[in-house]
């Protein structure tokens, strides 16, 4: 198997860091892709037409994306009822924090293209204050209501820590730690795992 993208995109890591829970990186392949938000990567629209990362090329060289189909089949093939649970209340609980970190995910690379990628003078004000606040938003949410799931090692818990990581990354600025006690100690304890430790971000 072979996964396409570059380590710092959150949607990648994520399935690498699930892919070493799993104990799938003997089988697995990292194959470094670059993308951009204005142009298209031959190999990667060459595997999937919305040519965004990651891509999952299987065994049978077959395509799969986004990062969750990606890790539901990762689960599917170490043969793993943990990262995604079997029982219908804790599944759907799982799956519901991986949204929640996704779309966190999804917001913070959106502000990133946003300030980091537009041309000085066409940013659009409106929609980073809204953007920020939606961010703002899910951190009071992930700190108030879910630690009970960020507890254990899951689809959500893996999610939500890489993005974060991310957010630490590239936009330190948001400085999501302060006033979240809870959320900052998930943190620190959930980085310090070994799947966490081997995709860690160049500093």
């Amino acid at each position: 198997m072979k996964i396409y993208g570059t380590l710092t995109s959150p949607f990648v890591r994520t399935t690498l860091v699930v892919a070493h829970e799993l104990g799938l990186m003997g089988r697995l392949t990292h194959v470094s892709e670059q993308v951009s938000p204005t142009e298209a990567n031959p190999k990667l629209t060459a595997l999937s037409a919305i040519g965004k990362v990651p891509v999952l090329e299987t065994d049978h060289a077959h395509a799969l994306h986004d990062s969750r189909v990606i890790v539901e089949y990762l689960c599917h093939v170490a043969g793993n009822s943990d990262i995604i649970p079997d029982d219908g209340v804790k599944r759907f609980q799982v799956l519901t924090l991986q949204a929640l970190g996704q779309g966190l995910a999804e917001a913070a690379v959106g502000f990133r293209y946003e300030t980091a990628t537009r041309p000085k003078g066409l940013q659009w004000a409106e929609w980073m204050e809204r953007t920020k606040l939606r961010i703002n938003a899910v951190f009071d949410d992930l700190e108030a209501n879910w630690q009970g799931y960020l507890g254990h090692v899951n689809a959500g818990s893996i999610t939500v820590a890489v993005v974060l990581a991310y957010i630490d990354f590239r936009m330190p600025e948001f400085n999501w730690r302060k006033g979240r006690p809870k959320l900052a100690a998930f943190h620190e304890t959930f980085s310090k795992r070994d799947s966490m430790v081997k995709t860690a971000l160049a500093s």
